[in-house]
């Protein structure tokens, strides 16, 4: 937009330049007058036989007619401003002894009206404008031509500029950022290429099947035609542009039963299951832990994050039930995010936003799972003009699964204890089930957060993680970090061993307001 603001006044200044070259602002005039005390003095400043006119562009000339033959009586600048009638020297009888003429040439009346040599000098100056007006005009284009090439060159190096950034910032991993379409594809496909096997997990809406498509295993979600509202909003969201990244879980297509009695969605395979079930089914160490984290983190920054991308747009999207069962695990040892029948669409930054039509914070209370829940979303004290709320809420979810990772790590056992076991946020304290009402009264009214172990502390990185979960969990919404901030302070401990160190900081990172 500055530019374009730019390129305009650019423009302007140049119509300008030429409009005041080729209509000079003061006419000169031959001048001459047998009165040496006539009027004709006071048009214009006079320089031997020139004036240069001060409120007119019209010179003037009135000659006497002595034996037939014009003399001049009066050459001068018009004495007060008036539109010349002609570009030529027309003569007309003037007070029955002198004739008249009036032109917009500098210097048109130094001749004789009438005279071939008038004519000519007219005809001279009149050539001589127009040669200066086409010369400034081609000087003029050729500056435009040179000011818009300038242009696209500012303009491609800031895309690749922003677009180098958001690689560095989003894809620590190799994640690689996949460009989308342009423009939205179908993604449909056919039920028949889809062949299930076996349930992997059963949910409140769907059902997970492994199975096969075009001679490759894949996950195949599996809504009953009575969740068609469910199966709509998640589609929604893997459809949405530039959804391609390596921290989501691939979404291959979506597909009807030719019964019609269910809906598929169609997901690449994460080969370890869900993060819950990796966690218990698996001893972590420092190096496959972070590498849990950053990506989880990572995921959730690109889903959040505006992007434009030539004519496509990803809007910012809130997930609205993070957990470790909506986690997959990859087999190379990284997390994807996935189930987004809960999510929200930011279409807008301004105001208050739009969320999609299956997508309401009741929806999330009812429908979230319940231990992750942020303590706005679980007294209701959720404040609907503050754009970010359901992000802040992300980031409490993100903050209680690093923990969750965290607790798991081999390396962070205390002298030789064994591993620990995988243990749910609040799982000790207030058991594997819990309610919403025990929930609101540790969560909200005592304040009181997932145990922290003391001996993290002698763990060279231990006060870093320490700050990175308390400052994502905060009970002020507006003072979490966002994911993205999370993500660059765990870039930061990748450097980081098990030498117990105390007291090495994180990475200062501004919350965002």
């Amino acid at each position: 937009m500055i530019l374009q603001q730019l390129l305009t006044l650019a423009v302007e200044c140049i119509l300008i330049s030429v409009s005041s070259q080729s209509s000079p602002q003061q006419r000169r005039c031959a001048y001459h007058v047998t009165d040496k005390g006539d009027v004709y003095t006071t048009a214009g400043n006079v320089s031997g036989s020139v004036q240069l006119c001060k409120n007119t562009q019209c010179c003037v000339g009135y000659y006497v007619v002595i034996d037939g033959r014009p003399k001049a009586d009066v050459l001068a600048c018009d004495k007060v401003e008036k539109r010349c009638t002609d570009t030529t020297c027309k003569a007309q009888v003037f007070r029955n002894v002198r004739t008249s003429s009036a032109l917009q040439h500098d210097l048109c009346t130094a001749t004789s009206p009438g005279a071939k040599t008038a004519r000519d000098e007219s005809q001279h100056a009149s050539s001589y404008y127009k040669d200066e007006t086409m010369t400034t005009a081609l000087i003029s284009i050729g500056i435009l031509l040179a000011l818009g090439l300038l242009i696209v060159a500012i303009q491609s190096r800031n895309f690749f500029t922003v677009k180098n950034k958001n690689s560095r910032s989003l894809d620590t991993y190799d994640f690689s950022l996949l460009r989308s379409h342009r423009k939205k594809e179908p993604s449909d496909i056919d039920a028949t290429d889809v062949e299930l096997q076996q349930v992997l997990c059963r949910g409140n809406f769907a059902t997970v099947w492994l199975g096969t498509h075009q001679e490759s295993r894949v996950a195949v979600k599996v809504f009953p035609a009575s969740c068609k509202r469910k199966f709509t909003a998640e589609k929604e969201i893997y459809e949405l542009p530039l959804m391609r990244h390596g921290g989501i879980v691939h979404f291959l297509g979506t597909a009807r039963k030719p019964c019609g009695d269910s809906w598929l969605i169609v997901l690449q395979l994460a080969e370890n299951g869900s993060l819950r079930t990796f966690l218990r089914e698996n001893s972590v160490d420092w190096t496959s832990s972070l590498k849990l984290c950053l990506s989880l983190s990572q995921g959730l920054a690109y889903l959040h994050s505006d992007l434009h991308r030539h004519d496509a747009h990803k809007p910012p999207v809130a997930h609205g039930d993070l957990s470790s069962s909506n986690v997959l695990v990859r087999a190379d040892g990284a997390c994807v995010l996935c189930d987004f029948g809960c999510s929200a669409i930011l279409h807008s930054f301004s105001g208050c936003h739009r969320q999609s039509d299956t997508t309401s914070p009741l929806n999330l209370i009812q429908w979230g799972t319940l231990r992750y829940m942020s303590p706005e979303l679980l007294e209701g004290s959720v404040d609907l003009h503050n754009k970010w709320y359901l992000m802040h809420a992300d980031v409490y979810s993100l903050a209680l699964l690093l923990w969750e990772i965290w607790m798991c790590c081999s390396d962070f056992s205390h002298g030789g204890d064994a591993p620990p076991r995988h243990q749910l946020p609040y799982e000790s304290e207030l058991g594997a089930n819990v309610s919403i009402e025990s929930l609101i009264l540790r969560v909200c009214h005592m304040g009181m957060r997932p145990y922290i172990p003391q001996h993290w502390e002698a763990l060279s990185q231990g006060s870093a993680l320490e700050e990175i979960l308390t400052d994502s969990w905060d009970s002020e919404p507006d003072a979490r970090l966002s994911a993205q901030c999370v993500a660059d302070r765990l870039v930061s401990l990748q450097s980081y061993h098990n030498v117990p160190v105390k007291h090495l900081k994180a990475s200062i990172c501004v919350a965002t307001a």
